[in-house]
């Protein structure tokens, strides 16, 4: 009898496999159209075989959610602590632009694996050896974390993705819903920032200098 050998397809399965084909599926479909059989079905196995790799659906996000932490730049140790915790946002401002539907998870996981665990004690380090009492570093973590999530959120509903795009949605879409005696300053707005060449992709910088700005002072009264 012995031990059984695997199907063709199975050989070369690894849970590493398992959980980037898993990323990969919830990149382009989003995370609700996963599932153990239609990831099966991808990989070419039976869905039994994936519980060799992962114990359950809930293992298996806590693994995405780890592969999505390893690819957050940590904050460098060398840095003072405002260029490292922009560093830090602005990596995972991108990371979550690939893998927007981790956005929603990033929070939400009880057993974080050891990526997601070394990400959070590096953060919390930064700001602790910057002179961020306890108290005043939860702050700061909860507040940058809303930030980040909330803006990478926003970032996948806006119906452009380029200056240009929105430009042309203005001048199209936006100001003949907007006649001037009814909304002048709407109107105002939309108009110069179609005529400047307004970046909407620049939001993300000028908010997060202004809470770091802000959570100076907390840092040096501490």
């Amino acid at each position: 009898m012995g031990n059984e050998r695997q199907p063709a397809s199975e050989t070369g399965l690894s849970r590493h496999r398992v959980v980037v084909e898993a990323v990969r599926l919830a990149d382009q479909d989003g995370v609700h159209a996963l599932s153990m059989r239609r990831l099966a079905g991808v990989l070419d196995v039976g869905a039994m075989s994936l519980y060799h790799y992962v114990a359950s659906k809930e293992e298996l996000l806590d693994a995405m959610i780890d592969v999505v932490f390893e690819e957050i730049e940590l904050p460098p140790q060398e840095s003072d602590w405002q260029t490292a915790m922009r560093r830090r946002a602005v990596s995972a401002r991108q990371v979550l632009t690939r893998h927007p539907w981790a956005t929603g998870l990033m929070e939400s996981r009880t057993t974080p694996g050891p990526a997601n665990l070394r990400h959070r004690e590096a953060v919390t380090a930064c700001l602790r050896r910057s002179g961020f009492t306890v108290p005043m570093a939860t702050h700061a973590n909860w507040l940058l974390d809303s930030y980040v999530y909330g803006h990478a959120l926003q970032e996948t509903t806006l119906p452009f993705d380029t200056a240009d795009e929105l430009a042309d949605m203005v001048e199209d879409v936006y100001l003949p819903q907007l006649p001037p005696d009814q909304f002048p300053y709407l109107h105002e707005s939309a108009a110069t920032l179609a005529a400047t060449g307004y970046d909407p992709a620049e939001e993300f910088i000028f908010g997060l200098d202004l809470i770091l700005s802000a959570l100076e002072p907390l840092r040096a009264s501490a």
